[in-house]
C-alpha cells in the first residue's frame, strides 16, 4: 500500500487493535510483517505464460452496532461482535471467506492454470478510504484484468450477477460548523448555534433536486453537535455522501452541497469547513474494468 494515500487512520485505534490481535493469538512476526496495516495480498505465479488477473475483496469491519436480540443469527451462533459500534456488516466477512476459498482452489488447481493471480484483500472499503492506497501502491500496475465482487441482495442462492453498467460514482464530504458558545439562559444573543446551522444544512441537502440525466443520491449519514443542554452549541460535524450514475452527475450533487454549506455559513454568520475525499485514480480503474467486461465475457465463453 501507498502509505501517503491512506486516509482516516487513527494510530491509537491501531495500537488497541494490535494488542487485541496479539491477545487472540496473532503472532508478533505477522504484525511486524504487515507493519500494522490490515491490507494484505497473495500472489500465485503458475510459471506459464498468460494474463495477470487480480481478484479483490474487502475485509474490514464497519462502524455499525450489531443487534443483541436473541433471535439474531450471530447471537444464536455465538459469533456476535464483541466491540461496541463495530461489526462485520455489508458482506465483508463473506467477501473475505470467498476470496480465501478462491485462492485455496487456485493453489490446488495450479497445474491447470496459466499466468499470474493476485488475491487482494483491501482494507477500509467503507467511505472509499482504502482503495486509493491500494491502487497507488503499485499492486495493479502489471494487472491485465481486475475482478471485484459483492454479495448481492437481488441474487438467489447459487446465482451470480454481472453488473454491466457499473456502480454509482461517489464523493464523501466531511462538513464542520464553528459558531460561538453562550449560556442559553443569561445571554443567548451572544451565541451562534453550530447545531442549528448543521440542521438547516441537512434539511437543504436532503432537498437537492435529482437529475434527469441519470440516478443521483445524497445522504447526511451523521451529525454530531452540542456540549450541554443549557449552552448554545459552538461545534457541529456532518458526514455526507453523494452518488451519481456518472462522475458529472455526482459533481452536480457535490456542487449543490457546497453551495448549501456556504450559504448556511453566510446566513448564520459562523465559520464552516468542508473536506472532500476524491479518488479519481481508483474510479478510472473501475470504469476501465466495466468497459472491458463485454470483451472478457466473450473471451471467457471461448
Amino acid at each position: 500500500m501507498d502509505k501517503a494515500s491512506i486516509q482516516g487512520r487513527d494510530e491509537k485505534d491501531v495500537e488497541r487493535a494490535i494488542e487485541r490481535a496479539l491477545e487472540h493469538g496473532v503472532s508478533q512476526s505477522f504484525i511486524e510483517k504487515t507493519g500494522g496495516y490490515t491490507g494484505i495480498s497473495g500472489i500465485l505465479d503458475t510459471g506459464r505464460p498468460g494474463p495477470t488477473i487480480a481478484i479483490r475483496a474487502d475485509l474490514d469491519a464497519v462502524p455499525v452496532q450489531e443487534s443483541s436480540a436473541e433471535e439474531h443469527e450471530a447471537v444464536k451462533g455465538n459469533y456476535v461482535s464483541e466491540i461496541p459500534g463495530v461489526m462485520h456488516a455489508c458482506g465483508h466477512d463473506a467477501h473475505t471467506s470467498i476470496l480465501l476459498a478462491v485462492a485455496e482452489w487456485a493453489v490446488r488447481n495450479k497445474e491447470h492454470l496459466v499466468g499470474k493471480y493476485k488475491f487482494i484483500f483491501q482494507p477500509a472499503e467503507e467511505g472509499v478510504r482504502g482503495g486509493l492506497a491500494v491502487a497507488n501502491g503499485g499492486i495493479f500496475d502489471d494487472v491485465d484484468e481486475i475482478l471485484c465482487f459483492h454479495v448481492g441482495s437481488e441474487c438467489k442462492l447459487g446465482e451470480v450477477g454481472i453488473c454491466e453498467g457499473g456502480y454509482l460514482a461517489t464523493t464523501k464530504l466531511n462538513v464542520s460548523f464553528e459558531g460561538a458558545p453562550a449560556h442559553a439562559g443569561s445571554n443567548p444573543e451572544a451565541g451562534k448555534s453550530a447545531l442549528l446551522a448543521a440542521c438547516n444544512a441537512a434539511t437543504l441537502v436532503a432537498g437537492i433536486p435529482r437529475h434527469s440525466g441519470g440516478l443521483t443520491r445524497v445522504c447526511v449519514g451523521k451529525l454530531e453537535a452540542g456540549e450541554s443542554r443549557n449552552v448554545i452549541p459552538a461545534h457541529a460535524r456532518m458526514e455526507i455522501e453523494t452518488r451519481g450514475a456518472t462522475s458529472d452527475l455526482d459533481a452536480f450533487m457535490v456542487d449543490h452541497v457546497k453551495r448549501i454549506v456556504r450559504g448556511t455559513e453566510a446566513a448564520l454568520t459562523l465559520r464552516r469547513k468542508l473536506r472532500k475525499s476524491a479518488l479519481p485514480r481508483i474510479w478510472k480503474r473501475i470504469r476501465k474494468c466495466w468497459q472491458d467486461l463485454p470483451r472478457l465475457q466473450s473471451k471467457w465463453s471461448q
